[in-house]
């Protein structure tokens, strides 16, 4: 019985136990913490419209570098591009589209709109954009009028 109680069992003792929970704890508290500003972050993200407006910018300097300015006209921008005669506007579901001239066709190049406004001056393009968070945009744009 004198020899059970001599012999050293290797185990931990009460501080390392508290240690090794207080390591444990710590560590979740961090994740619980970097998901709660992840979640925070993809929210903000997704209701964010400056996202939006860099896409929109984008598409329509890419449209209107390969067109040719024709008229300003009714808030409504006509353009010639080849062939084709495109006209850009915001249209009565608050939102930014290419059309024909007819006013038919085509996506939405950007949502949410409240209201836009388009202006012209010596071939100067000015698309003024207010979001419905109200966020407020505006494009310039140096087109060549068609002769």
């Amino acid at each position: 019985m004198l020899a059970l109680l001599k012999t050293r069992l290797k185990a931990f003792t009460l501080l390392e136990c508290l240690l090794a929970l207080l390591v444990i704890s710590s560590s979740l508290l961090v994740f619980e913490g970097l998901s709660r500003h992840l979640a925070q972050d993809v929210v903000y993200q997704a209701t964010n419209p400056t996202k939006d407006w860099l896409v929109f910018s984008e598409q329509l300097r890419q449209e209107l570098d390969q067109s040719r300015l024709v008229k300003v006209e009714n808030n409504r921008l006509y353009v010639k591009k080849g062939e084709q005669e495109l006209a850009f506007a915001q249209s009565k579901k608050n939102d930014f589209r290419k059309t024909n001239w007819s006013g038919q066709g085509y996506q939405p190049m950007i949502q949410n709109l409240k209201m836009s406004s388009i202006s012209e001056s010596d071939g100067l393009i000015h698309i003024k954009l207010v979001f419905e968070s109200g966020l407020e945009k505006e494009f310039v744009h140096a087109m060549e009028k068609e002769r």
